[in-house]
């Protein structure tokens, strides 16, 4: 049995990476190529390269995405049913039905899970690592990546149009934050890595619950939603690949 950081006991890890078939933003986004890698094949690539990640699976309703998963390392043991891959689906809801299908296929429990989005294609594994290692510093039942938001996007310097047409100020005394520097530290979520414990998240509790741990992510990264948003992604990586060459994972389909 391997051990952990600490010297503890390795728990038992599973990769869940959510790639349902539809999207209205990018059609089949899914598997739009970065790198020369689909965005699900970048996502599956990583995680199997982890050698404390115990079983990387996709959670998808699209048999080419599937396929495409396996293809790259990883595992496709059920199609996600159609209730739980609708627009109106949750994220908590599908994450659990996969956690439960992964342990009835494999025969056993997984003492945690790493939710792994395609769409956030510039993690690395130090974001994995850092999210294990929040989760088991004290007794936190979750963890997540996220980033610092610019001041310009915080909701103190956010305004409203009115039916008017006049603007006006979000937080009520919004005009007070004209310095960027007045803004509170804000963060937001990357997509890059939420991990959870087992037992609170299967036993009904959120994937941001109350002891949710932060894991500050400082350099530029990019959630996928729009077609600007892929041709960044694809500057980034190019920019993060001079720097740091491993960033650039082989395409190996």
């Amino acid at each position: 049995m391997m051990t952990w950081r600490d010297g503890s006991e390795r728990p038992s890890v599973l990769a869940v990476i959510p790639a349902r078939g539809g999207s209205k933003g990018i059609p089949g986004k899914n598997m739009k190529r970065l790198g020369g890698l689909t965005l699900v094949g970048r996502a599956t690539q990583l995680a199997v390269s982890l050698d404390w990640i115990d079983q990387v699976i996709v959670s998808t309703d699209d048999p080419g995405i599937a396929a495409e998963v396996v293809r790259q390392g990883g595992e496709a043991p059920f199609l996600r049913p159609d209730h739980l891959a609708s627009d109106a689906a949750s994220s908590d809801d599908m994450w659990r039905h996969a956690w439960r299908a992964a342990e009835d296929h494999y025969g056993h429990q997984f003492d945690v899970s790493l939710l792994l989005e395609p769409t956030s294609p510039l993690r690395q594994a130090a974001d994995l690592t850092a999210a294990m290692e929040a989760l088991f510093t004290g007794t936190h039942s979750a963890a997540v990546t996220v980033s610092p938001t610019p001041a310009h996007y915080a909701p103190h310097k956010t305004l409203t149009v009115g039916s008017d047409g006049r603007v006006g100020f979000l937080v009520e005394d919004g005009a007070r934050f004209a310095r960027r520097q007045e803004v509170p530290a804000l963060y937001h979520r990357n997509g890059l890595c939420y991990a959870l414990r087992r037992d609170p998240f299967l036993e009904g509790a959120p994937i941001l619950n109350e002891d949710c741990a932060a894991v500050v992510v400082t350099r530029p990264v990019v959630n996928i939603d729009d077609p600007f948003e892929l041709e960044l992604a694809e500057w980034l990586l190019i920019r993060q690949a001079q720097d740091r060459p491993q960033v650039a994972l082989a395409d190996t389909a």
